[in-house]
């Protein structure tokens, strides 16, 4: 039996593959521009809805490229034959003269029909190719994908692909649903074929980058990549090919460096952070989260530094710095999350600027179990007084939330506040002070 007879027997068989549907949109797109998008959350660290244009990451040894497990089509499959891959004829395995077959009355609508109600029919009757149009015809005006591909596939099985080509080069819906079938079961020399005939160049150029995700060994992949480089994909997709044969390029080196080190027990942030997993075939984003954590203070000249990858990659510096603060954070290394958002002006004075916002600091801080000395200092440094209050008493950072109602005079506040700390507390103390006080001119 060959490759292509196993596939089709696979897709009316396994529950892996689903048919194509009028409400499909094509997914080459975002599989294209893998190597520049999270294939996981940041939510281990952050969970702030406010800009859906970062990309998010955690490490969590993930690979990029996973398939997912798609419909069935097992009713249609019975409906076909007993044994789909030798022949769509309900007779196959049956003793004769146990039944009479009346599909040589059907027509081309009465047997749409019962294929679309999961009946048992042969489509061997329709022999000649004004037949077989016809019944493609009929199936594509029930709207029915399922019984669309399974006429597909018959057609397939029985005419050249040259006349194929032809008659379904005018008969747009059943092309898609053919592509979408030869996608679905990895017929890539078929489809291949299928865009030269059509001349659909791009098309071409992103099947045959499709077949990366088939390519274990890194370094062939590498290469395989390098192919791609120079087809004639649009100019944005281009820079992604080219982006994404970069990174691995890059990948390979940090792995077998990083690998080499592990082994060699010498290094201290492998010995108390072992490595959860490989590397290689990791998005961006993963990638540069692995370099802040493990990589943080090397120079730029090094493909591992997480500086150099900023600017190979051109990483916005709200993703950098949100990925970085992340990475520090997880190891408690406050030290790199201060000078992270430290910045010095012309005159030599320095001062806190976070491009997240400093709301998002917090919240990633405290997830990663910050002292409340920490927290309390940028959660003062968020700009807006409710966001303020509300963080300050959420993480429980008394002295922000007791200062923040003295500046703003709101007497009745404070006092509610009182009733949150602890009897006989410094905070308790503190809040009592200022409630006595005469130099304040309460607004309530």
């Amino acid at each position: 039996m060959n490759r292509t007879k196993v596939d089709e027997e696979e897709y009316w068989n396994s529950s892996k593959f689903k048919a194509f549907t009028f409400d499909d949109e094509d997914d080459e797109l975002s599989q294209l521009k893998e190597s520049k998008r999270a294939v996981n959350s940041l939510r281990d660290f952050v969970d702030d809805d406010d800009d859906d244009d970062l990309e998010r990451v955690s490490w969590t040894g993930e690979p990029v490229g996973r398939r997912t497990r798609l419909g069935s089509f097992q009713s249609l499959s019975d409906a076909l034959t007993d044994t789909p891959a030798k022949s769509y004829a309900p007779e196959l395995g049956r003793p004769k003269g146990e039944f009479r077959d009346y599909s040589n009355d059907w027509s081309p609508s009465d047997t749409v029909r019962r294929l679309r109600k999961g009946k048992v029919c042969s489509l061997e009757r329709f022999r000649s190719l004004q037949d077989k149009l016809l019944l493609l015809e009929e199936a594509v005006s029930m709207h029915d994908g399922n019984v669309i591909t399974a006429v597909l596939i018959f057609l397939k099985r029985t005419l050249s692909k040259e006349v194929l080509f032809r008659e379904l080069e005018v008969r747009q819906v059943a092309l898609r649903h053919l592509i979408h079938f030869l996608k679905e079961i990895g017929d890539q020399k078929l489809l291949l074929d299928l865009f030269r005939f059509l001349d659909r160049t791009e098309e071409l150029a992103l099947s045959h980058y499709r077949e990366h995700l088939s390519i274990q060994d890194p370094e062939k992949r590498k290469e395989f990549l390098k192919t791609c480089i120079g087809l004639p994909f649009s100019v944005e997709d281009a820079a992604h090919i080219q982006d994404h044969y970069t990174l691995l390029e890059r990948q390979i080196i940090i792995e077998a460096n990083d690998r080499h080190l592990e082994s060699a027990g010498q290094t201290e942030i492998f010995r108390k952070h072992p490595r959860k997993a490989s590397i290689l075939n990791m998005p961006l984003v993963t990638t540069l989260f692995y370099s802040c954590f493990y990589h943080y203070t090397e120079p730029e000249g090094t493909f591992s530094s997480p500086v150099n990858l900023k600017k190979t990659f051109k990483i916005p510096d709200k993703q950098y710095v949100l990925t970085a603060l992340a990475a520090r954070a997880k190891l408690r290394a406050w030290h790199d999350v201060d000078a992270l958002f430290t910045t010095k002006n012309w005159l030599g004075y320095t001062k806190k600027r976070a491009p997240i916002g400093f709301h998002r600091v917090v919240e990633i801080l405290y997830k990663n179990n910050a002292p409340v000395q920490i927290l309390q200092e940028y959660v003062n440094l968020v700009e807006d007084v409710d966001t303020k209050l509300n963080l300050a008493t959420k993480f429980k950072c008394h002295d922000v939330v007791i200062d923040t109602c003295r500046d703003l005079k709101d007497r009745q506040q404070l006092l509610a506040y009182r009733s949150k700390v602890d009897k006989g507390s410094a905070e308790e103390e503190k809040i009592d002070a200022i409630l006595s006080s005469t130099q304040i001119r309460w607004k309530n």
